[in-house]
């Protein structure tokens, strides 16, 4: 990652305005996000406070102490026969994209997603010529096309594709801490 010291991380409240601002260099530059205003600092929190509450991972990258992109795992559709199925979000900040940041915070997320139960992971990607990366970088943690949507999206006069990619998650074994805890508490009744 090219000599910076970056580090992956939960998101905490403290990183919710550089969050914000990252998101916002998007929605007012690209068609990475549908988004056509910036959600505002507050609207991060409740997302951040609605993503924990369902167990699902926020992280942030930080370099040099300072957050340079974040990723999110969301709900797919608000329906109860989903709720094993995961969108994922990644954002950098605009200088700080082709490093490896978006592929460590994507399989750093991927593990934390299996733990929270999802199953099958989906990305869906504006098929515009600056949101290319995405989709190599989904490919390259092994995410396949699963669909396109022809002309869905309506954003700086022009009609936009997207393509949907789609990972099926792997439950991971009960880490050796859980584990123990789960013999002890066991062992107590």
């Amino acid at each position: 990652m090219s000599g910076e010291s970056v580090r992956i991380r939960p998101t905490h409240p403290d990183d919710l305005e550089a969050i914000a601002a990252i998101y916002a260099h998007y929605v007012h530059n690209s068609v990475a996000t549908f988004d056509e205003v910036p959600p505002s600092t507050e609207d991060w929190r409740a997302k951040a406070y609605d993503l924990y509450a369902r167990r699902l991972p926020f992280l942030v990258a930080e370099a040099d102490w300072q957050v340079v992109g974040f990723a999110y795992a969301a709900p797919w559709r608000p329906k109860p026969a989903y709720r094993h199925t995961a969108e994922d979000t990644i954002y950098l900040h605009p200088d700080h994209g082709g490093k490896g940041l978006g592929k460590a915070l994507l399989t750093t997320l991927l593990p934390l997603c299996a733990d929270a139960g999802v199953r099958r992971l989906l990305a869906v990607i504006a098929d515009g010529c600056d949101n290319n990366p995405s989709s190599r970088l989904h490919k390259s943690v092994g995410f396949t096309e699963a669909g396109r949507l022809n002309g869905v999206g309506h954003k700086f006069d022009r009609w936009i594709d997207t393509v949907i990619y789609q990972l099926e998650l792997q439950p991971r074994e009960m880490p050796a801490v859980e584990q123990h805890l789960a013999d002890t508490s066991a062992g107590a009744e």
